[in-house]
């Protein structure tokens, strides 16, 4: 058995460079990048499993008294958030720009799947995390409504709505399967066994990484600055939302990482197979930029959500 978990847990010890030699790939090995492409599916699910799987049932449904809290942050998210901002660019005449539209996007999107790993890669409780994940996919049907009135480039509502349905379903599964396998069978899984799971949805994530950055690479090599100005906006928007929910939490930024991290890092990859190819291909480079932060929060910000006390 030992033998067997050894790649898992030399994964889950190695889990930053790990990640970074990810997009390194994706970035430099376009064609790496293609053949991931096809399997986001498979891995946004895996990783997800794998991320529950480290969560007591108790933990991932949470007590009765925090679900308002829970409810609160997701409309703040992803209603109160966009809503702004595309009222804000309205009142600029800034609507009908490429970077608005990315912004609509990725503030009116839920927290990406591999949100809870990304928690666990920082050292803290993936559970508040899982919670905002699965209630902001299951409202974003009603959450989404009111970014699509105010920017109708988006596309129309059942597009968008059955893709949505679509994550929910994998997102559904792939936490319940977990939750059935850690109550029954691991009730009480040692800590080399949490590792191992530590360590597979680290492996899963690399999957999910490869197959978003096939567009970055050629853009990379054809428009440098043009890239660099859009890393520059992707970085400042995933970072500095994490940096903020971090700081205003009560308990401070290790308190908040579940919270922070999904606020950060959104499922933009669902606008993908939602709308049409004339909307989403001028995002795609948006898109590519945006994994960076994503993927490098566990080097970027592992100090900033350190515990009092805990080694970064």
């Amino acid at each position: 058995m030992s033998v067997a978990l050894a790649p898992l847990l030399f994964a889950a010890r190695h889990s930053r460079t790990i990640l970074i030699a990810s997009l390194a790939t994706g970035i430099a090995l376009p064609e790496v990048a293609h053949l991931a492409r096809p399997w986001l599916a498979e891995g946004v699910a895996a990783a997800l499993f794998f991320a529950a799987l480290r969560v007591a049932p108790r933990a991932a449904i949470g007590a009765p008294r925090a679900l308002p809290r829970t409810l609160a942050l997701v409309g703040i998210l992803q209603v109160a958030l966009p809503v702004a901002a595309l009222l804000a660019l309205a009142a600029l005449g800034r609507l009908d720009t490429l970077p608005a539209l990315a912004l609509a996007v990725m503030l009116a999107a839920p927290p990406i799947a591999g949100s809870p790993s990304l928690t666990v890669l920082v050292g803290q409780d993936p559970a508040p995390a899982l919670r905002l994940l699965v209630l902001g996919t299951l409202l974003m049907p009603l959450t989404v409504l009111p970014t699509l009135w105010l920017m109708p480039a988006l596309g129309t509502p059942g597009a968008v709505l059955a893709a949505a349905a679509r994550l929910l379903a994998v997102i559904g599964v792939a936490v319940a399967a977990a939750l059935v396998v850690r109550g029954w069978l691991l009730p009480r899984p040692a800590p080399r066994t949490l590792s191992a799971f530590d360590g597979a949805g680290v492996l899963f994530l690399c999957v999910v990484i490869l197959g978003l950055m096939s567009a970055l690479g050629p853009a990379l090599r054809a428009d440098p600055w043009r890239v660099a100005g859009w890393l520059a906006v992707a970085s400042a928007l995933n970072v500095g939302l994490q940096l903020a929910v971090g700081r205003l939490h009560p308990g401070g930024p290790g308190a908040a990482a579940g919270q922070a991290i999904a606020a950060g890092n959104r499922n933009i990859a669902l606008f993908l197979v939602a709308l049409p190819a004339s909307v989403t291909d001028p995002l795609l480079l948006f898109i590519g930029c945006y994994q960076i932060p994503m993927y490098l929060t566990p080097v970027l910000l592992r100090r900033f959500y350190a515990a009092p006390g805990r080694p970064a």
